[in-house]
């Protein structure tokens, strides 16, 4: 999860009957549109499938992959790895750089990835209240949703510490063992908790995970009653984290807000004052999106 100073489908083919022998001809295509070749479209599909799982491999790698990472990873043959990395560096979706010619994300999936928080106005309306939360807790504070069974960091505003957490936008996290996670797996509906934990369980990330489904039921209950949830070290030793979800006007989760640092910095006195800081913002934000706090004040 976090680091401490400077973290498609089978081809469809589809079977065409034999025609009938006294069947009526059939039209001749429009001029003007090329017939698909049989298989074509298939062809295409796992083209774009391959060329996708390239950029998530990318994506995750830092410091560039060679060709031959590349390959192995997606589990290509190296002629039909170059020839995909050809067209996506063509596109500017990749470029290649360094002695060794190592492959990188390039600047149009960032132009395209961008969009992503560019049409989530929450996003946008949340940043300086996050700014705020980073300048009173004086830890990094950080924005992340739900997608699937994890939590995706989205932003985040550092703290000035020289020693300080960072995440690396993108990265996820369990819901289970930390911060943000805690505080969206809380915020979900009772059947959904119910069918995470019968998908992903409670694996043991350090000593101090939760592994027992009853403790994080009695953990939910908390975090239900005072709108906040505690990271203690649950994901990354010698971190901790406060975190609270923000709501829509359904009082549906659309995310959860969070400031992280060093244990050091956030020992025991200071969790309880940090966790009614982080759900008081949370319940700003909530309410200048025109949400609903769920939370007993």
């Amino acid at each position: 999860m976090m680091r401490a100073s400077p973290r498609p489908r089978a081809p469809i083919t589809v079977s065409l009957p034999h025609p009938h022998p006294h069947a009526a001809r059939v039209p001749a295509p429009r001029r003007g549109r090329t017939p698909s070749k049989p298989g074509g479209g298939t062809a295409q599909v796992q083209s774009l499938t391959r060329g996708l799982s390239i950029l998530e491999c990318l994506a995750k790698a830092e410091g560039g992959l060679t060709l031959t990472d590349v390959a192995h990873r997606v589990q290509l043959a190296p002629s039909t790895a170059h020839r995909l990395l050809s067209t996506l560096e063509k596109m500017q979706y990749v470029y290649q750089a360094g002695e060794l010619g190592r492959w990188y994300v390039g600047l149009q999936s960032f132009t395209v990835g961008s969009s992503f928080l560019a049409n989530r106005d929450f996003v946008a309306q949340s940043h300086p209240y996050m700014r705020r939360l980073m300048e009173q807790a004086g830890e990094t504070a950080n924005l992340a949703i739900l997608d699937g069974t994890e939590a995706v960091f989205i932003d985040q505003v550092q703290c000035r510490e020289t020693m300080r957490t960072i995440v690396k936008l993108g990265s996820r996290v369990p819901l289970h063992a930390s911060g943000v996670g805690k505080a969206i797996f809380a915020s979900l509906a009772d059947e959904e908790i119910d069918a995470i934990l019968k998908v992903k369980g409670l694996p043991r990330i350090t000593e101090h995970t939760i592994t027992s489904p009853e403790t994080m039921w009695a953990a939910i209950r908390v975090i239900r009653q005072r709108g906040w949830s505690f990271d203690d070290e649950e994901h990354l030793p010698g971190t901790r984290c406060v975190a609270a979800s923000i709501y829509n006007e359904h009082a549906e989760v659309l995310g959860a807000i969070s400031i992280a640092g060093p244990s050091s910095r956030l020992p025991d006195p200071r969790i309880k004052p940090l966790g009614a800081m982080v759900a008081h913002i949370a319940e700003d934000v909530t309410r200048h999106l025109g949400g609903r706090w769920p939370h007993p004040r």
